[in-house]
């Protein structure tokens, strides 16, 4: 069956699924949605209920929820630790790291200016407060091993990586993720596998685009 991906290529966890797939070396016809767009709500609540992405086909078998997808597309660990630690870090990542670490810090201290557009520095200033009991968490699991250890990339790490990216982008998150060497040096070898490069947004594409 014809695997399809609707998603917005700036979208973090479009960018997760993304990954996973390409991890998986699975083919997929990706269609592009940009949630924010008004005119394209009516059209993705169709898809997806809550109008979000990304949302998931595997012919007629349509997934959305980010953690449900990359079950889906990833063998579950087989370790019932490692297991837990995963769905952990996928925890962590959405309730309490995806706000400050993308919504406030990635995208008021870089995507806004890089589209043109002012961004709040109140909104950066509170996502690098929270950041640090964030990465302080994440660390604890990096150190520990069982996950986010750099030998197998798993849906941890596909869900993780990317927000950790977008999050590296404004340099002074990466002077925070610096202090935290476990769950650094993850990122290091994480961001330079091929199914996160290949993956990765061109940000460059939005210099200008105002």
């Amino acid at each position: 069956m014809s695997l399809k991906l609707i998603g917005y290529r700036y979208s973090v966890y479009t960018w997760a699924v993304r990954m996973a797939l390409a991890e998986m070396a699975r083919a997929v016809d990706f269609q592009e949605v940009d949630p924010f767009d008004v005119a394209s709500q009516d059209g993705l609540r169709l898809q997806h209920p809550f109008t979000r992405v990304p949302v998931f086909w595997d012919g007629d078998f349509r997934i959305y929820e980010t953690s449900a997808i990359l079950s889906y597309l990833i063998p579950p660990e087989p370790d019932a630790r490692r297991a837990a630690r995963a769905l952990q870090v996928a925890g962590i990542a959405d309730s309490y790291g995806y706000l400050p670490l993308v919504r406030q810090v990635f995208s008021h201290g870089v995507f806004r200016p890089a589209c043109g557009a002012l961004g709040d520095e109140a909104e950066v200033a509170a996502g690098l407060a929270a950041a640090p009991a964030v990465l302080d968490a994440l660390e604890e699991i990096a150190l520990e091993g069982l996950v986010l250890n750099g030998a197998t990339i798993g849906a941890a790490d596909c869900h993780l990586a990317p927000m950790i990216g977008y999050f590296s982008e404004f340099a002074p998150s990466r002077a925070l993720l610096k202090t935290r060497p476990a769950l650094a040096l993850w990122f290091a070898v994480v961001s330079k596998t091929g199914s996160y490069l290949s993956t990765r947004p061109d940000l460059s594409e939005l210099r200008g685009a105002a």
